[in-house]
């Protein structure tokens, strides 16, 4: 039996799946909301993700009575956990969606150059990533960046409370800007360029990697036995690529949960000289994948029921949306509520609506969001065209491909045939499977998507649609450069 543990941002997710790929048994507790005291800013407290990662492994150990052969961990990315030398925390963690370091990244495309930076890391600075949030606390909290000895990302900081090992797997470390992705090892020239000293640099696995061990204390916090194996895991875009099978080149998902991503497996390290998607190293060893992020897919549309129809279910928003035709007449969305990074890479970018009639009602508006970050996700398509990056088909996973009508748009607006899954369990399920590698019960991770994952329905967009949303597509591209114009 295999744990795989989610440590999200809204809250910490596990999972047990048996030796058949099964899911067993699932538990989640909810973490605190995190903290902006200021406009772009996002904070958590690390410790609060290891009391639910406590709570959630408990529960699922009490519906399961299972004992555990290895434990995987998954997590949000980026986010900065700053520790001393005795491994205590010194300030809340800036999470991924904290987006105050533009100067941070200014200063390190300055200091580095843009392109050397590409070609060093395979991305461009931005906010979102790790080491612009430390360059905030060196500027802005001197006196805490002078106690740091370690760095981590959440679920490696959950990882150390489970075991008193500090690891981190290649994947998630493609997201701090520190990696050398191509070569899957830290970069030496830039943490000497950005003043990191690489003593604070967790030891580097592969994400199947056995890399730690249940400690006594943890094994009393959480009833793990202590001596269980620990892999290194993946961030969440990895893990849930890998429970989603998107292992080969060719095989691409689409997964719309409160941001979006588009994601591609790649057989050697694909770089944008424009840096407009992510490059990072798989969780499949030997592998990479390129990556494009809307900030605000399914936020997007709980922003516009909280805002016009709160309290109603989305369920019955989506129905409404069905009875606006194709192209929600002339209606579109812009999803931009958080800035945006592919392909903009622009932290102001600022959302909208556009085509406004007094024909529309508000079935029409929930279209145009639907729609809307539909169109977001095509621009990394557009984008692994230009590149060269193959892609054979989608399969479309999170909130976005639970409900027939948001699949249905997306698969007519990517112009692919689109597979839903048996079940698609996310990023948790994704780590049980690389424990499950790591501990030898499957002999690699293509071994273990065959026994773990069913396609359940393929959807073969209309031709019809795909011409119409060809069309709003070319209308959409159109709105982000007037909108700047007006935002600057």
């Amino acid at each position: 039996m295999f744990l795989g543990l989610d440590i999200g941002t809204g809250g910490t997710r596990a999972v047990l799946v048996d030796i058949n790929g099964k899911l067993i048994a699932s538990a989640s507790a909810e973490h605190a909301p995190f903290r902006s005291p200021h406009p772009g800013w996002a904070e958590q407290d690390p410790e609060d993700w290891w009391r639910a990662a406590q709570q959630a492994i408990r529960e699922v150990l009490a519906v399961s009575g299972a004992k555990i052969t290895a434990v995987g961990l998954t997590g949000q990315m980026h986010g900065a956990v700053m520790l001393d030398a005795e491994g205590n925390v010194l300030r809340p963690s800036l999470i991924w969606c904290d987006t105050r370091t533009d100067e941070e990244c200014e200063w390190l495309h300055r200091t580095i150059g843009r392109e050397r930076l590409i070609e060093l890391t395979a991305n461009p600075a931005l906010p979102n990533f790790t080491l612009t949030k430390l360059l905030w606390v060196r500027k802005h909290q001197p006196e805490i960046f002078a106690r740091i000895a370690h760095v981590l990302c959440p679920k490696d900081y959950v990882r150390y409370r489970l075991t008193g090992t500090y690891a981190m797997d290649v994947q998630e470390a493609s997201g701090t800007l520190l990696l050398d992705v191509a070569h899957r090892r830290w970069s030496k020239e830039v943490a000497e360029a950005a003043g990191i000293p690489e003593a604070w640099l967790p030891q580097l696995f592969e994400s199947p990697e056995v890399c730690a061990k249940i400690s006594d204390s943890a094994a009393a916090a959480t009833g793990l036995t202590a001596g269980t194996p620990v892999v290194a895991g993946a961030g969440d875009q990895g893990a849930g690529a890998v429970g989603m099978g998107i292992l080969e080149p060719g095989s691409v998902s689409a997964t719309i949960g409160t941001s979006g991503v588009v994601f591609a497996a790649t057989a050697a390290p694909t770089r944008d000289p424009l840096g407009r998607l992510h490059t990072f190293c798989h969780a499949v060893p030997g592998r990479w994948h390129v990556m494009g992020v809307t900030q605000a897919a399914g936020l997007s549309l709980r922003w516009l029921r909280d805002t016009i129809a709160p309290g109603t279910s989305y369920d019955s928003l989506t129905a409404e949306a069905a009875t606006a035709p194709v192209g929600s007449d002339g209606l579109l969305w812009t999803p931009y509520l958080l800035g945006e990074r592919t392909p903009h890479l622009d932290s102001h970018a600022r959302a909208a609506f556009v085509g406004l009639t007094a024909n529309h009602t508000r079935g029409h508006l929930v279209r145009a969001v639907l729609e809307g970050v539909a169109y977001s996700l095509k621009d990394t398509f557009t984008l692994f065209a230009e590149l060269g990056i193959p892609v054979k088909g989608v399969r479309l996973g999170g909130g976005g491909a639970r409900g027939p009508l948001w699949r249905e748009i997306q698969a007519a607006v990517y112009g692919y045939k689109s597979d839903i899954l048996v079940a698609e369990e996310g990023a948790a399920f994704g780590a049980a499977l690389l424990a499950g590698v790591g501990a030898k019960g499957w002999p690699d991770l293509d071994a273990a998507c065959r026994a773990a994952i069913k396609v359940a329905q393929q959807i073969d967009p209309p031709p019809a649609a795909v011409q119409r949303y060809a069309e709003g597509y070319k209308g959409y591209r159109k709105v982000y450069p007037a909108l700047k114009g007006i935002h600057g």
